[in-house]
């Protein structure tokens, strides 16, 4: 891993806050206090508040445990499920099959035989 992290750009860091709002907002539905999402989630405070304000610096498994305490580990099975422009550009490196013609797929030496 580099010493230095590369720049998020904006509209990634306004990915990252919009998720952690959401992650705030499922939290308050479902009732779940600070203390007992850490808890459950075996985080620190410091971890929740971060995650919650879209830092790009928690861990995917992190994640993967918070989404847990709230019922939502399933959510992370959608990202990048449907790959269409991945799918398109595999689909344009395909070779494309080209048939036999009949009269090349007999061999020329086996005649019609005479009864």
């Amino acid at each position: 891993m580099p010493a230095k992290q590369p720049p998020f750009y904006p509209g990634q860091r306004r990915v990252l806050a919009a998720l952690g709002e959401r992650l705030r907002l499922a939290r308050l539905r479902r009732k779940l206090t600070i203390e007992v999402t850490c808890q459950r989630a075996g985080i620190s405070r410091m971890t929740l508040f971060r995650a919650e304000a879209g830092s790009p610096a928690i861990a995917l498994g992190t994640l993967l445990r918070i989404l847990a305490v709230l019922g939502l580990e399933s959510d992370l099975d959608a990202l990048a499920r449907d790959d269409k422009a991945g799918r398109l550009l595999q689909d344009q490196a395909l070779p494309v099959r080209r048939r036999r013609s009949s009269a090349r797929a007999q061999p020329s030496n086996l005649k019609e035989r005479a009864p």
